[in-house]
C-alpha cells in the first residue's frame, strides 16, 4: 500500500495540511495516510521537534505531505526542515509559478549555499560559510535540464561578476546543460528578480542556487496572487516531500482564514510525482473552477474561509 506522511507542523500548517490531506484522501481512499507531528509546538509539549523514529517513520513512506513548522525561539532547536532535507536526501526544491503572462518554474539547490548549516557565532562576529560544490551544482544542473525538457530554455541565475562561488556554479551548470543539450542563457540575480516581475514572459525554467532561489521563487508569487498560491516539491534520490510555499504564518494562525490552494496544490504535484497523472488534472481543474467563480480567501479580497474553500474544491471533485 502507498504510504503518505502527513505533517501539519505549526500555526497554518494545522489548517491548510487537513484540508489538502481530505482532497487526497478523496482521491486515493487506497493509500495510507501516516499523520507525524514536528514542530515548535511538539516541542513545546516534549522538548523535541523531531527525533529519530520520526524520521525513521517518514522515511518509510512513500512521500510526504507538509504544512510548515515555526522556528524555535533564541534558536533553541536545529531547523526541523533543513534536518528533514539534509536526512532524505531532499537536494532540488521545484517550484512552479503560474498567472497572468508567467508560467515559469524555478529549480532551486536545496542542500548547500547558505543554508548548508555551517555557521558559528562569536564573541564579536557571526560567520556562516556558503557552500557551493561540483557534485551538488552537477546534480542539480541534472535535475533542471529534467525539468526543463520540452520546454523552451533553462536560464541559471548568478551572482558572477562578484562571488567566485557563482563563477564556478554557472560554469558546472552550463558544462551539464550542454551536455543534455538543454539550451541555456543566464542573469544576474538582482535584475533577474526585477526582470521576473516586469517580463515574466521571458523565462520558462530557471536554475539557481539555494538562497537566490528562496528570494526568486517569493519575488515571481506576485504573479500568481501571493504566497498563499505556491506549491513546492523537495526530491532526491528515493525520497520526496511537497509543501506550500509559505511559512506557518502566525499573525494569522488560528483564524480560519489561511489560503490552501498552494498546499492542495502541493498534493497535485505528490500526484503527478507517484504517477497518478488523471487525479492530479481533476485535482487542479477542480481548484481552478472554484478560483474562477470568485470564491476565495480574504489575501486574494475574498471572504471565505480556509475550511469551505475546500469543501468547495471537494464538491467539485
Amino acid at each position: 500500500m502507498t504510504r503518505i506522511a502527513v505533517v501539519e507542523g505549526d500555526g497554518i500548517g494545522r489548517e491548510v495540511i487537513p484540508v489538502a490531506a481530505e482532497a487526497l484522501r478523496l482521491l486515493r481512499p487506497d493509500w495510507d495516510q501516516v499523520p507525524v507531528e514536528l514542530g515548535l509546538e511538539r516541542w513545546r509539549r516534549t522538548g523535541t521537534a523531531v527525533d529519530e523514529k520520526d524520521l525513521d517513520l517518514v522515511s518509510s513512506c512513500d512521500a510526504v505531505l507538509f504544512g510548515a513548522v515555526s522556528s524555535a525561539p533564541h534558536g533553541e532547536y536545529p531547523s526541523v526542515v533543513l534536518r528533514l532535507r539534509r536526512e532524505l536526501g531532499l537536494f532540488a526544491n521545484i517550484r512552479p509559478v503560474r498567472g497572468g503572462a508567467c508560467d515559469l518554474i524555478v529549480v532551486r539547490e536545496n542542500s548547500e549555499g547558505l543554508y548548508a548549516g555551517r555557521e558559528r557565532i562569536e564573541a564579536d562576529r557571526a560567520c556562516t560559510e556558503r557552500v557551493i560544490t561540483r557534485a551538488g551544482t552537477e546534480r542539480i544542473a541534472r535535475a533542471a535540464c529534467r525539468v526543463a525538457a520540452g520546454r523552451r530554455k533553462l536560464t541559471i541565475g548568478h551572482k558572477a561578476n562578484v562571488l567566485a562561488a557563482d563563477r564556478f556554479f554557472l560554469e558546472i551548470a552550463r558544462d551539464v546543460a550542454s551536455g543534455e543539450g538543454v539550451p541555456t542563457d543566464d542573469a544576474f540575480i538582482d535584475a533577474l528578480c526585477l526582470d521576473v516581475l516586469c517580463r515574466p514572459e521571458r523565462y520558462d525554467v530557471i536554475l539557481v542556487e539555494n538562497m537566490f532561489g528562496d528570494i526568486l521563487s517569493d519575488v515571481a508569487a506576485y504573479h500568481a496572487g501571493g504566497l498563499g498560491l505556491l506549491p513546492s516539491a523537495n526530491l532526491g534520490e528515493r525520497h520526496a516531500l511537497f509543501e506550500p510555499v509559505h511559512g506557518s504564518a502566525p499573525d494569522i494562525a488560528g483564524r480560519g482564514i489561511a489560503n490552501p490552494v498552494a498546499a492542495l496544490r502541493s498534493v497535485v504535484m505528490l500526484l503527478e510525482h507517484l504517477g497518478d497523472l488523471p487525479d492530479a488534472t481533476r485535482l487542479d481543474a477542480a481548484i481552478e473552477r472554484v478560483l474562477a467563480r470568485g470564491f476565495v480567501t480574504p489575501d486574494l479580497g475574498g471572504t471565505a474561509s480556509t475550511i469551505a474553500f475546500g469543501t468547495a474544491v471537494v464538491a467539485g471533485l
